[in-house]
């Protein structure tokens, strides 16, 4: 049974502290294969571009990205917070840069708002955050309109939309549920399996739309047009930008790449 003190865990924090992880929680208002696309491919970018990426599983209700690797098993963050298992059992290595790390496994059951175990889960992953560079949440929200971590709200949140009526739907009520939580806040907006001009519409649309009945701002992150290397390298079990690195579709990440990195260094400095 692995030990962990966690009043020890935040003084080690305070004589370690070195630049603060970013942390960016994603909420996909797009099918599973292009949310499962765009995290893989994105994860890979960023660690193309030097840095080191935990893509971290927060799905409770569906099926989360940890879930979609391979069918990806070890333990989980909440078995870390309960004190069942250490740090490094909960982190996996994976074949296209990244690592990746999963909130709980099958059946298992997270504690109650507001309690003990809760803030433990809070701390827990506060110092599995610090094993990284830049942290790519794969997340939803409870009926409650909470995520799994009330941390996570502190977090940037970025909406992924596709260029369907259903999506740009789903999309707008995703902010509108966050919005009733927790205030007014900005978002950043991903449109993926759209080309420039049809993901600007969209941006546009949306972000008119956000000002106007929610008084929010959207800020745009770009697009990722339609690929079918993207799937390709998917059946590989590689990233496009690896597979296909002259791929539309890899151009678009590694532009998007760019901005996280651009935005991160922003933060650091």
């Amino acid at each position: 049974m692995a030990s962990f003190d966690f009043d020890q865990a935040e003084g080690l924090r305070r004589m370690l502290a070195g630049p603060k992880p970013r942390v960016f929680t994603f909420l996909s208002a797009a099918s599973a294969e292009e949310k499962g696309a765009m995290l893989v491919n994105l994860g890979a970018s960023l660690a193309q571009a030097g840095r080191d990426v935990l893509l971290f599983d927060a799905c409770v209700a569906s099926e989360g990205i940890a879930s979609r690797l391979s069918g990806l098993r070890g333990s989980s963050l909440l078995q870390a917070a309960q004190q069942e298992r250490a740090f490094d059992d909960v982190m996996h290595s994976m074949p296209q840069g990244f690592s990746v790390a999963a909130l709980k496994r099958g059946m298992q059951k997270l504690p109650e708002t507001g309690s003990d175990g809760a803030r433990h889960l809070d701390d827990a992953f506060d110092v599995l955050a610090k094993r990284a560079d830049i942290v790519v949440v794969d997340a939803e929200l409870d009926k409650n309109d909470a995520f799994p971590i009330p941390g996570l709200a502190d977090t940037e949140i970025v909406v992924q939309v596709s260029n369907s009526p259903a999506s740009i739907k789903a999309a707008y009520t995703l902010i509108k549920r966050v919005n009733g939580q927790l205030g007014r806040r900005p978002f950043s907006l991903l449109v993926t399996g759209a080309s420039d001009k049809e993901a600007q519409v969209v941006y546009q649309n949306m972000a008119q739309a956000a000002n106007r009945y929610l008084a929010v701002k959207l800020n745009s992150m770009g697009s990722v047009p339609p690929d079918e290397h993207l799937k390709k390298a998917m059946h590989l079990g590689r990233a496009v930008v690896d597979a296909f690195p002259l791929a539309g579709a890899s151009v678009a990440f590694r532009r998007l790449a760019g901005k996280f990195v651009l935005s991160d260094a922003a933060a650091a400095g």
